[in-house]
């Protein structure tokens, strides 16, 4: 009995060794699988599906940003144009500005040099003037009596006098055009100082016009600069989601096809010759293949799920639509997630299926089927009707 169990427990580890070197090689060589293609396929065909509507979405929330930053970059290089309109003004106007400051820096340089030659002419007056009436006040008395008693005649002293009072009339004249020059002065002087006011005015305009349109034209400009470096990443993210919807369309298609290729299979299988499950040979790993299997896929499901997940291997054994061995069945390319995860290998090889898996996979094997003909199995999902037991549809 020992050296039977012995040999038992040899055959058992060669497989598990043999089932890995399997696995192994099938990752490698076979076409890549496809994760929970059996119990999930709905399920990726409806995310894949909410994948796509969010990529629209998102595709058309950017295509209106890139259409409100156009539109607003149009309208900032409409500003710019208008504000390069206005520079080509300001320029006139500066040019303008600097013959205007030319001009009063030659009034300025003018008025400067009448107002030095009557300042000349006032100190001229003055020095004469200071003169006359310094010899006025040391002569007058003496000049008065010599012009009396040197008069020959009283005609003679009233022409005298009338050239005294001529020369008191030019002295007046004089005095009141040194007064009028003095008028002048002030008035060049006030003139002087005004232009002055008015020459810096211009120069403090020409500057603030300058500095008001450049720094408006280079903020839009900048502005613009960054729109369109907004509306460039933005466009890239648009043909990405583009990219990203034609590939989401793409796999959608295949899930589609997928899915109705599972359902087709399905109907065949129960339409399909069924063997009896006397007419079935079980290699010796197929036990523990098919409870680690169990394991992976309804290890948390109550016994009934177990047994169930067991079935569905097994009517695939029984129905000339699948594999007639359940290596071939479990191996079968893009069927169970757990083989195309590598979880089924892993479990294998530390032979995790708990005594309850074992006993379902001995159920399903004795033919006993609690979801009848049914292959495949699910997450349940909305419009998928079936056999539910536990978190399972069975169909």
């Amino acid at each position: 009995m020992r050296g039977a169990r012995g040999d038992n427990f040899i055959v058992r580890q060669i497989y598990r060794l043999t089932a890995l070197m399997l696995i192994l090689v099938m990752m490698f060589v076979a076409e890549p699988i496809q994760a929970g293609a059996t119990e999930s396929t709905k399920q990726q065909l409806e995310n894949a599906k909410k994948a796509k509507e969010q990529s629209q979405s998102e595709l058309s929330n950017t295509k209106d940003d890139i259409a409100e930053m156009n539109e607003e970059k149009s309208s900032l290089q409409g500003q710019l144009n208008n504000l390069n309109s206005q520079l080509t003004e300001v320029s006139n106007n500066l040019e303008e500005l600097e013959e205007q400051i030319d001009d009063k820096e030659t009034e300025i340089e003018n008025t400067l040099a009448e107002l030095e030659a009557a300042r000349n002419q006032e100190e001229e007056q003055y020095a004469s003037m200071k003169k006359r009436i310094q010899f006025m006040y040391e002569k007058q008395d003496n000049m008065i009596l010599g012009m009396f008693f040197g008069a020959g005649s009283f005609a003679d002293f009233l022409n005298q006098n009338n050239y005294i009072e001529q020369l008191s009339a030019y002295d007046r004249r004089m005095f009141n055009e040194y007064i009028e020059t003095r008028q002048l002065i002030e008035a060049k002087e006030a003139t002087l100082e005004q232009e002055r006011d008015q020459l810096e005015e211009y120069k403090v305009k020409e500057q603030a016009e300058q500095s008001r349109v450049s720094g408006l034209v280079s903020q839009t400009s900048g502005s613009i600069k960054q729109y369109a470096n907004d509306i460039s990443d933005a466009e890239a993210k648009a043909q990405a989601l583009e990219d990203q919807i034609k590939s989401q369309e793409a796999d959608i298609k295949k899930l589609e096809a997928k899915l109705a290729e599972e359902m087709r299979l399905s109907k065949l299988a129960k339409s399909s010759t069924w063997r009896n499950i006397s007419e079935v040979t079980f290699a010796p790993g197929d036990r523990a293949l098919l409870a680690n299997l169990i394991y992976c896929e309804a290890g948390s499901e109550p016994y009934e799920g177990k047994v169930a997940v067991g079935a569905v291997v097994i009517n695939r054994v029984l129905s000339s639509v699948y594999p007639d061995t359940v290596v071939g069945v479990i191996y079968q390319n893009k069927q169970f997630s757990p083989v195309a995860s590598g979880r089924l290998a892993l479990a294998l090889a530390e032979d995790k299926a708990s005594a309850a898996c074992y006993q379902a996979a001995d159920e399903a094997m004795k033919g006993y089927s609690n979801v009848g003909n049914c292959v495949y199995f699910r997450t349940p999902v909305p419009g998928l009707s079936g056999i539910n037991i536990g978190g399972h549809v069975f169909y």
